[in-house]
């Protein structure tokens, strides 16, 4: 099985999460540090309909500046350009596998798609 995850290293969520993917050796993971390699608007809004969540709740708070913009409030499509625009705004991590999408919080979500 594949699995995709959008990564953040300095988030320990994200390495835990990443550490259970990596423990199982039928899973080959794809690491994508999405402050490095953003992914693109599309992709954003096919993650979170896998996932079936809005990017208002793909929206990350703490540590941002969204509540000062008035993000959380904002349209879908508002919101996917600020985290298009800063991708600091991404809740971490993302994982994506043929069964579907998870925001990993908290990282045992991961297992739900494995």
């Amino acid at each position: 099985m594949k699995a995709t995850i959008w990564h953040n290293p300095k988030c320990g969520t994200s390495r835990k999460t990443l550490a259970i993917l990596e423990n199982l050796s039928r899973v080959d993971v794809e690491v994508v540090e999405y402050l490095k390699d953003p992914p693109t608007r599309e992709k954003l809004a096919q993650l979170y309909r896998d996932a079936g969540i809005t990017p208002n709740q793909g929206l990350r708070l703490r540590g941002t500046d969204a509540e000062e913009r008035g993000l959380p409030d904002a349209d879908a499509d508002s919101v996917l350009e600020a985290m298009v625009a800063d991708p600091i705004l991404i809740e971490r991590p993302l994982v994506e596998t043929d069964k579907g999408v998870r925001l990993c919080r908290p990282q045992d979500t991961v297992l739900e798609i494995l």
